[in-house]
């Protein structure tokens, strides 16, 4: 395949799995990665047995998976950039030349992360910056900031911080929110609203914090009213998941959103939960969410 046509294959498998997932607001399962066709045929986009998939014709890696549970130990750099690790140790394996091929060639993968049971995130495009032969692993970077990624380094604070930031958006944010909602089986906490498109995984504890890790017990499957009047401090949940609602907000009068939505939650538990209790709300960290929730200061006019 020459180069030409093997860029327009990563351009419209990518414009696929846009479309597949809803701009990213669903995982895809390893069955409709099968779907995808290129130029009227058939193509896959994930192989049937490694991480690593370079399928024949093509010059470097096409997609990179990390699985729920992976023995590999992809994770984050001191630079506050993701590792994609090797497969094995051996630099000239097939697949570490393919993924060594697609960094020389600045070619854009789809990164796979398992998310359940054969059902994955896709983030893309990202790029593989350097590699770190005698960690066996690559360096990846999202294309959002692949042209300022090579001048990081641990004393330039502030674009560490910028690195750091843009890596969790662009890659923690993604997975956060499909193994919450997937654990939540697509409803909201609160109100047990079944529309993913309207449903977001908020943090217990904001992600900014020390225990903050983006774990699916740190994480709420909640609508985008309920998101937002817990992060406003309207919607407190106790740590026995019984949701509470600002007491000025329950003396207020208005429309139906108000009453039912908001005022008809409230002493009233959470109507969805994860069936495994491992995936259920660290009541630890409610326990802290809470307290902030009952110090919260009544915004000035609303006592």
């Amino acid at each position: 395949m020459d180069s030409e046509r093997e860029a327009r294959l990563r351009r419209e498998a990518m414009a696929w799995i846009t479309v597949r997932t809803h701009d990213g607001s669903r995982p895809i399962s390893r069955e409709e990665l099968g779907d995808f066709t290129f130029d009227g045929a058939p193509y896959r986009l994930i192989s049937t047995q490694t991480g690593i998939w370079k399928p024949a014709g093509l010059a470097a890696a096409l997609t990179i998976v990390t699985k729920d549970g992976s023995p590999y130990a992809d994770g984050v750099g001191p630079d506050g950039l993701p590792r994609y690790n090797w497969r094995g140790q051996d630099p000239q394996h097939a697949d570490n030349r393919a993924l060594r091929a697609a960094m020389q060639m600045q070619s854009p993968l789809i990164w796979l992360f398992g998310v359940g049971r054969a059902f994955y995130q896709p983030v893309y495009p990202v790029y593989l910056l350097r590699e770190e032969p005698e960690e066996y692993r690559f360096v990846v970077v999202h294309e959002a900031f692949r042209e300022v990624a090579p001048y990081a380094s641990p004393v330039e604070t502030e674009l560490r911080r910028y690195l750091l930031r843009e890596t969790k958006q662009r890659l923690h944010q993604p997975l956060f929110r499909a193994t919450v909602l997937r654990a939540y089986e697509q409803r909201c906490a609160v109100c047990s609203l079944g529309h993913a498109q309207l449903l977001d995984a908020a943090h217990i504890v904001a992600d900014s914090a020390e225990d903050g890790q983006p774990v699916v017990s740190n994480g709420l499957s909640l609508c985008k009213i309920h998101h937002a009047a817990y992060d406003a401090h309207i919607l407190g949940i106790r740590p026995d998941l019984i949701v509470e609602i600002r007491t000025d907000i329950l003396a207020e009068v208005d429309g139906p959103m108000l009453r039912y939505g908001l005022q008809g939650r409230h002493d009233q538990p959470l109507m969805s939960l994860p069936r495994a209790h491992t995936e259920r709300p660290d009541k630890d960290r409610l326990t802290v969410a809470y307290a902030e929730f009952r110090a919260a200061p009544v915004p000035r006019g609303k006592r």
